[in-house]
């Protein structure tokens, strides 16, 4: 069996690591395609290395661009690589445009797409990701969710069968094979002058958040505010795509301490550490599950309600100056039943068996 990876930004390095490296493991053949949708070489490579991964077999170079613009050159670049290599499925994760073009690719090379993290649904058509997990899985073969609230929601629009998996997510095999290692690895804190429990932790970059910098200000305040009341200081690594408008904003709050954009490892250990985490990432929002941290998401829905069943998660969309004090003070009495409803750490080696079985058949 001969696997396509198609990937494009670093939280699909680290949802895919552990399928990759279970190949190394294996000796299972795979090709990796890198489109470096969000390019950044010395990132990069930490990722790679902090997770133990081979480098790319192709980097396309693709860059930032319009969504429309960035997808076509994606495309433009990966199907000739999959007609040379011939795979027999292409791989991709979650909702990113990486993963919508190595599905669009794969399927004008007819080749079966196997989609990991299938069926997630935030029923907001305003985000990108909507838009692109929605189409990866209704040109999709194989489907592996995370639990069987996506299995569910696959089935309402018309996609079920004996190819849809519950297998755990991938990115919770990540977080449970280096939380307990992050700690020990990563000087953050020290390098921070920060302490355990010590510190709010924070991370921003939807277009929802940032692209209308009034709203960015809005949140920026609200988060001093919080930062007030609770007489914490705050963690920030900026994302690239904020500007110098957003800089502005921040430098403005005394409370927050900002940082480049930080590793695996590193923002583990911050995260373990965090007296509670403000996001608007998904992927944050199961770690923080996971390794039951209290969590604000900074957002209006989010498409992994899991994370607030447990009660450790609260939806805080700002709207005003205080509303994040509202919301921590609330989620801080909340009563919480930590569970891990993201999988025991083993999905990737799931859905590999999957793929072999099926390969086995002569079906691929």
């Amino acid at each position: 069996m001969h696997l396509a990876f198609v990937l494009g930004t670093r939280p699909e390095i680290i949802k895919l690591s552990s399928m990759i490296c279970a190949c190394l493991q294996r000796g299972i053949r795979y090709t990796l395609i890198h489109t470096n949708q969000h390019y950044t070489a010395t990132m990069d490579r930490l990722f790679f290395e902090e997770l133990e991964l081979p480098l790319a077999h192709f980097n396309l170079g693709v860059g930032s661009d319009v969504a429309g613009l960035q997808v076509a050159r994606m495309v433009m670049g990966i199907e000739p690589v999959l007609r040379a290599v011939k795979p027999d499925y292409v791989i991709v994760q979650g909702d990113t445009n990486s993963s919508l073009a190595g599905g669009l690719a794969a399927r004008k090379a007819d080749i079966p797409i196997a989609h990991v993290e299938a069926g997630l649904r935030s029923f907001d058509k305003s985000m990108p990701e909507e838009t692109n997990r929605i189409q990866l899985d209704h040109m999709s073969s194989f489907w592996f969710c995370p639990s069987t609230l996506q299995v569910e929601l696959l089935a309402s629009e018309g996609i079920h069968g004996a190819n849809v998996h519950v297998t755990g997510n991938t990115g919770n095999d990540a977080t449970l094979r280096y939380a307990h290692t992050s700690r020990a690895r990563s000087g953050i804190l020290e390098s921070l002058g920060v302490q355990a429990e010590g510190y709010l932790l924070l991370t921003c970059h939807r277009p929802s958040n940032t692209d209308d910098t009034s709203h960015f200000a809005k949140l920026i305040e609200a988060v001093q505010r919080l930062a007030e009341a609770r007489n914490r200081p705050v963690i920030f690594p900026v994302h690239p795509r904020l500007g110098l408008e957003h800089w502005k904003i921040i430098d403005s709050s005394s409370h927050i301490k900002t940082t480049d954009p930080l590793g695996y490892i590193d923002m583990l250990a911050l995260l373990q550490g965090a007296d509670l985490l403000l996001t608007d990432s998904g992927g944050l929002q199961e770690e923080a599950c996971v390794l039951q941290r209290r969590c604000l998401v900074l957002r209006a829905n989010t498409e992994r309600p899991e994370s607030l069943d447990s009660g450790g998660a609260r939806l805080a969309p700002v709207v005003t100056e205080n509303s994040l004090i509202e919301a921590a003070d609330e989620l801080r009495h909340s009563s919480v039943t930590w569970n891990n409803p993201f999988g025991d750490g083993l999905a990737g080696q799931r859905i590999l068996q999957i793929l072999l079985d099926d390969f086995g058949t002569g079906r691929a």
